[in-house]
């Protein structure tokens, strides 16, 4: 009723909404070129003077920024590949098969859903300092690092994920059984079956499940810091922005840590203006279904 009397109103708050969202994000690429001095002081200035690269190129010199940009892309895609991989087939399972204890499997899905991850991150950390054979240790895991200092210990604890697993298992439930059966008539196996008809069908609900695992393997801080204090040479982008903070001037600090962020966003932003048109339908079949 109110939309019909005031369809202004709808409009207004869309680009409210719009506007508190863009407008840090500006203020983010703004600072990033204000000289020494300009950050942080009254009256605010949103613009800089100048428009200078100097923070850019501290960001860079203070950071060996193609290591950390090669750890951050390795173990997000050793993530995101795997996320993708087992949510899907998981999800098959749980939706499309029939056998005993289905149901429990994907309570107990669920119900990892309810813990943070960071509430693992010390029993993680500890298992693969004693993982076997790595790292210096021995057929019981004693004696060295373990997988710590690999860029594998990045990735380990999240390479298979509850949500992804839900989100596929829901949206493969109204994939009609009719379809299935007649593949299945026709000889062909479960993985084909999975491959050849789940799985393009699910490209939007895939697509959009990726850029989220994406986002939040590539932003990792807490595990990528616990994990870099044992080798900071798998150091990633995220810990290493943090750590500009520590070792430049500090009446620059703020802008090139904004330089840094900057920088940090590009993957993500490219990555979602190439799978926009896929990440939107993704977005509305899952919340039709």
């Amino acid at each position: 009723m109110i939309r019909r009397r005031f369809p202004w109103l709808s409009y207004l708050l869309v680009v409210t909404g719009a506007v508190l969202t863009v407008v840090p994000f500006l203020d983010m690429v703004m600072t990033s070129f204000k000289g020494p001095g300009e950050s942080g002081t009254l009256p605010y200035r949103f613009l800089p003077k100048s428009f200078d690269l100097s923070n850019y190129r501290a960001a860079i010199d203070q950071l060996d920024l193609p290591v950390l940009f090669r750890n951050s892309v390795v173990a997000t895609a050793l993530i995101t590949g795997s996320v993708l991989l087992t949510s899907s087939l998981a999800g098959y399972a749980l939706a499309k098969l029939r056998f005993p204890g289905r149901d429990f499997v994907f309570r107990l899905v669920l119900s990892t859903m309810m813990f943070p991850p960071f509430l693992f991150f010390i029993p993680h950390f500890l298992i693969l300092v004693h993982w076997p054979l790595a790292g210096g240790n021995d057929l019981l895991g004693r004696g060295g690092a373990g997988l710590t200092v690999s860029i594998a210990a990045l990735a380990m604890p999240f390479l298979v994920n509850g949500f992804g697993i839900f989100l596929m298992r829901q949206f493969m439930v109204s994939i009609p059984d009719e379809v299935l059966e007649a593949a299945r008539i026709d000889g062909a196996g479960e993985f084909t079956v999975w491959w050849r008809i789940v799985v393009p069908q699910t490209k939007p609900v895939l697509v959009t499940l990726g850029l989220l695992t994406f986002v939040d393997a590539w932003n990792e801080y807490i595990w990528a810091l616990l994990v870099s204090t044992a080798d900071p040479d798998v150091m990633t982008v995220p810990v290493g922005i943090q750590l500009l903070q520590d070792y430049v001037d500090p009446t620059r600090t703020m802008p090139i840590v904004m330089a840094g962020l900057v920088l940090s966003i590009l993957p993500v932003l490219i990555l979602f203006l190439l799978l926009q048109k896929y990440y939107i339908r993704g977005v509305m079949l899952s919340g039709l279904k």
